[in-house]
């Protein structure tokens, strides 16, 4: 049975793997509107897994561990502004009317870059300390 760590990486592998295919210059406007309502929903699902199964276990950790609990607040506030700017992005350009042109790739630039960074980030970090949790 896969780990909840292994799950949570392959919902990453699967959301930055669709985010990839925006960046496609042969898929049409259409298609791109597509992929971003699934990245929209693979995202906010795997959002409430974390928030159910992962946050909760370090949050109780983090009571008897200051380190773990200056890194949950860092991650806390980090994860704000993320929200905050995909949220924004996602209003505007999963729409079918919302056109794919230059100011699309300059958003569409700074948050791929948001989420793959804090993809990569809790792989490295918040995933290790909960996989210490568990030995």
């Amino acid at each position: 049975m896969a780990t909840l760590i292994d799950e949570l990486k392959k919902d990453h592998a699967a959301i930055a793997a669709l985010l990839d295919r925006v960046k496609d210059p042969k898929i049409c406007d259409e298609e791109a509107h597509k992929i971003l309502l699934t990245a929209q929903n693979s995202l906010i699902a795997h959002l409430r897994r974390e928030d159910v199964e992962l946050y909760p276990a370090l949050s109780e950790a983090a009571q008897h561990d200051a380190g773990l609990k200056r890194t949950l607040d860092f991650y806390a506030r980090d994860m704000d502004g993320i929200t905050r700017r995909a949220v924004e992005f996602f209003e505007k350009y999963s729409r079918r009317d919302s056109r794919i042109d230059r100011e699309f790739a300059k958003a569409f630039g700074d948050v791929f870059a948001a989420i793959s960074g804090r993809l990569r980030s809790e792989e490295t970090t918040l995933y290790r300390e909960y996989e210490k949790l568990q030995l």
